[in-house]
């Protein structure tokens, strides 16, 4: 059974097991850790921790914020948890901030799984994107940005077949604050290149990517593969940018062999 706590500063997280490697579950851009239900509840002879960014589910919003300052909210989480290491599952925004967690506590890693994400820093095209959707926000509310952007985070296909768990995200995604997401879209438009990080571990690094990511464009998920010493790649044929909803038992399994491995 999952214990849920918060941290001194509001971050909301669960923990499922005490014994074994730390296994930390970050979740993405308009998500929490409800994202994962269904997923993973908890793996074998490991902890499972599920980690709700600052503004996200129940944490607390923090603005400004930057990706290096949800990483620092994770690690806020592990040294309350006394974890010296641990494996990092980030999708989507969590994986921008679990390479701001190696750019600056490598020594905690044993390994990343990059779900949906890359190292790699905004081009100046969606630099405009980011800024035209905070705009968007500010004029109109979050909860019309959620429902014109969540279902294009899907594989066309999968959202027309499967509107309830659209419309389930949706709900997930229209509870979080205007702040909150106006303050993630200017983290992510700031986040720096991590892509020198990502060269230099030592570590395993597991990449999960979808051919129809419209969010994460398949060349540069290709481009970031040949970058660490130990690549683990996984390619999903008509899955879009929600592989964790999209293709649950494929990408379950995927992780579970990725942990093990590690």
């Amino acid at each position: 059974m999952a214990i849920f706590q918060k941290t001194n500063k509001g971050v909301h997280y669960s923990r499922a097991g005490k014994a074994g490697q730390a296994v930390v579950f970050i979740h993405g851009f308009l998500e929490d850790i409800r994202m994962w239900e269904g997923f993973i509840h908890r793996v074998p002879d490991y902890s499972v921790i599920k980690v709700d960014l600052p503004g996200f589910g129940q944490s607390s919003v923090q603005t400004p914020i930057s990706i290096a300052g949800y990483a620092q909210s994770v690690k806020e989480v592990l040294d309350i948890e006394g974890i010296k290491k641990a494996i990092l599952i980030g999708h989507s925004m969590g994986g921008y901030t679990a390479m701001a967690f190696a750019k600056k506590y490598p020594v905690m890693l044993k390994g990343i799984s990059l779900f949906h994400s890359q190292p790699y820093p905004d081009t100046p095209e969606n630099k405009v994107k980011r800024k035209k959707s905070a705009l968007f926000i500010e004029k109109h509310g979050g909860s019309a940005y959620v429902k014109a952007t969540i279902p294009n985070l899907f594989a066309p296909a999968f959202a027309k077949k499967n509107p309830k768990i659209i419309k389930k995200v949706i709900q997930y995604g229209i509870k979080t604050s205007p702040e909150a997401i106006i303050a993630a879209i200017y983290a992510m438009q700031n986040r720096i290149d991590t892509s020198d990080i990502l060269a230099q571990l030592d570590i395993p690094v597991q990449f999960i990517i979808g051919t129809e990511d419209i969010a994460i464009p398949e060349a540069n998920s290709l481009r970031q593969t040949t970058l660490p010493n130990v690549a683990d790649v996984h390619i999903l044929k008509n899955i879009g940018h929600m592989g964790h909803l999209e293709a649950t038992a494929k990408t379950k399994r995927i992780i579970r062999d990725f942990i093990r491995f590690v």
